[in-house]
């Protein structure tokens, strides 16, 4: 079969999502699926988790798996022996490539030298860690648990414990200037292993700071240019140290992207376990969303009684398909393949639109692909919508 004629899930792979949905602490940013619990009954997790597994396995039988992630919520908080079982579970249900990614996000303040021995023994072979901060200051303003030394010790361990370490900062907080950031990024960027996650901070409605920003609270907030000015200095300091980005928010070194999340972003297919998890699945040709319950102990529930974690399942129709392959792709550097979305949308991006844009610096395009720029990411929204056919 030529790779035109693979199913379209196939240019972006396929992987596996499960959500832990317990931290120690609600974070007041934080709008994830995250709940804070007196106790977990972790037998109960693992054998839901184990019961998905082979409920999705039966219905993807053959499929060649690339990545597992354990998200969250924070998974540093599950037992090893948990961890072991669902991996086992999963080489059991799936062939995989020759060496899979296996993430598992972690907390400074869940991060202890046995534990993770349990994880890297476990399989797990790369941990993604929120520091979020380097200085107690801002760590305290984002109502974080750990204090920057626990933060670098924890982060250490990891190092000592995984060849592959990624680390998430977020950026634009309050009263931070660019020098600020420039010292605080700049010493990230000498302990970074291989990956880097930056995220500007966003107020978002349904959180702690959404309610406190709308009562006139978080003062010191940076402005649209500071905003602007913060991100170009990111672009320019990671670059410059080997690690580009090579997604809006995420930099790596040369090899070291994140393979469970060029899943997402080339828009292959994936599977969604766990409360509020969701998924992408093609089946007998045709492209379906999946959706859980986002509440726990509805999802460990519905899954005992039932045997079935999902409450929906979509059909994505082929235009909608193509429109998230535009969304997704033109986030990364690598940017949009133009046969590809031909394909899927039946008609080709518009040349006038790619033109108009590529004029105004948003986008670059060669015979084969589409680009944004970095300026043309920054309000990558809008060109989205300028490249979208019309509904109408």
């Amino acid at each position: 079969m030529t790779k035109a004629a693979l199913p379209d899930w196939q240019n972006g792979g396929f992987g596996l999502y499960i959500h832990w949905p317990f931290c120690a602490a609600k974070c007041p940013y934080c709008d994830f699926n995250s709940h804070v619990v007196a106790t977990i009954d972790q037998p109960a997790w693992q054998a839901a988790y184990l019961s998905e597994i082979d409920r999705i396995g039966a219905e993807t039988q053959g499929r060649v798996l690339q990545s597992v992630f354990f998200g969250g919520g924070t998974p540093s908080l599950m037992q090893p022996d948990l961890i072991a079982a669902v991996i086992e579970r999963i080489r059991a249900t799936w062939p995989m490539v020759n060496d899979p990614e296996i993430t598992l996000e972690a907390n400074p303040t869940s991060v202890e030298a046995g534990r993770f021995r349990g994880f890297q023994q476990a399989g797990v072979t790369r941990i993604s860690m929120g520091l979020q901060a380097l200085n107690d200051t801002d760590l305290r303003k984002l109502g974080r648990m750990h204090s920057a030394a626990e933060g670098r010790a924890a982060f250490d361990i990891a190092r000592a414990t995984f060849e592959r370490v990624s680390f998430d900062l977020i950026y634009a907080r309050q009263d931070q200037s660019l020098k600020d950031w420039r010292a605080e990024l700049s010493h990230a960027l000498t302990m970074a292993v291989d990956h880097l996650s930056l995220y500007q901070l966003t107020i978002e409605d349904g959180t702690a700071f959404g309610a406190r920003h709308a009562a006139g609270g978080l003062k010191g907030l940076p402005d649209d240019d500071l905003s602007a000015d913060l991100y170009a200095l990111t672009q320019d300091l990671t670059g410059a140290a080997g690690m580009p980005a090579y997604e809006i928010s995420n930099h790596a070194r040369a090899g070291a992207q994140s393979r469970h999340n060029l899943v997402y972003w080339r828009a292959g297919d994936y599977a969604g376990i766990g409360p509020g998890a969701h998924g992408r699945l093609t089946l007998d040709g045709q492209r379906w969303a999946t959706e859980t319950p986002r509440a726990p102990f509805e999802w460990l529930k519905q899954v005992s009684i039932s045997g079935d974690g999902e409450i929906a399942r979509q059909l994505v129709p082929q235009a909608e398909q193509a429109a998230e392959y535009l969304m997704m792709s033109l986030r990364l550097s690598e940017g949009l393949d133009l046969a590809r979305y031909h394909a899927l949308s039946g008609v080709a991006l518009d040349p006038r639109a790619c033109a108009r844009l590529a004029e105004m610096g948003m986008v670059t395009q060669s015979a084969e692909r589409l680009m944004a720029t970095q300026n043309g990411r920054m309000v990558l929204n809008s060109v989205v919508r300028d490249l979208l056919p019309d509904p109408t």
